[in-house]
């Protein structure tokens, strides 16, 4: 680090558990965030403010009006730019440390595949089942730490998958794929600083599995209700029989 990193991180660095080895393993981070709507932007945010050296950032949507009111990434300017490209104006004016890689598509596939693979870890900040169920497989395939984050109306959760860790449920062992209804905020509204609360805390979690602080919401399920400020936890359980992460017999 250069004196004007030391100086722009000096108050990260102070944190015992940080220091400067701490940091210097944010500056080498490389992250995907899927999705750079209302959850995206707060975690894009805060991981470049904090200094991830590395942002790949995907989504295949472009600015509407109708996002401003949550979506702090975008401007008014910004209408109908590729949301991935506004994304990397507002992080760059914030951190010029933060590479910012723009893939103004929606990933799956073979394509996902090889992003999550390369990255160190994954924030899951999307809109919808299939592409959250897609995510969580590539995760598990590659052994990639993934954050995911969801909120709608008054209401959000957060958990952390670790691939890598045999005690720790992936996102399949808690939803089951056609189980669910889908659910998006176009149809039913959501009030803006949830999503700020629910990706805020995307990027705590992303931090902490990165520089391994405390403990991070593996093997939990922290749901917010913002109607009335309170939150709650539900412990998670690996599923043997899931089809992703399960111990599968021929």
């Amino acid at each position: 680090m250069d004196d004007t990193q030391l100086l722009r991180y000096s108050r990260q660095i102070l944190l015992p558990r940080i220091g400067t080895e701490g940091q210097q393993k944010l500056l080498d981070a490389r992250v995907l965030i899927i999705g750079a709507g209302g959850l995206g932007s707060p975690a894009a945010l805060y991981l470049a403010a904090a200094g991830v050296g590395q942002l790949v950032i995907a989504d295949d949507d472009r600015v509407d009006i109708s996002n401003l009111q949550r979506q702090i990434l975008h401007r008014q300017v910004d209408l109908d730019t590729p949301k991935v490209e506004s994304a990397r104006r507002a992080i760059e004016a914030i951190n010029p440390d933060t590479r910012v890689t723009a893939l103004h598509t929606r990933l799956q596939d073979a394509p996902l595949h090889e992003e999550v693979a390369r990255a160190d870890l994954v924030v899951d900040a999307c809109d919808n089942f299939d592409t959250r169920f897609a995510v969580n497989r590539a995760c598990v395939d590659t052994g990639t730490p993934l954050v995911s984050g969801a909120a709608i109306r008054m209401e959000g959760q957060v958990s952390v998958f670790i691939p890598s860790d045999p005690d720790s449920p992936c996102y399949r062992c808690l939803y089951r794929e056609g189980e669910d209804p889908e659910q998006t905020c176009a149809d039913n509204g959501v009030l803006s600083p949830v999503v700020g609360i629910i990706g805020s805390l995307q990027a705590l979690e992303a931090i902490k599995v990165l520089l391994a602080l405390g403990e991070p919401l593996k093997g939990r399920l922290l749901v917010f209700d913002g109607l009335y400020n309170e939150w709650r936890t539900m412990k998670l359980r690996r599923d043997p029989a899931c089809p992703v992460c399960g111990n599968q017999t021929p």
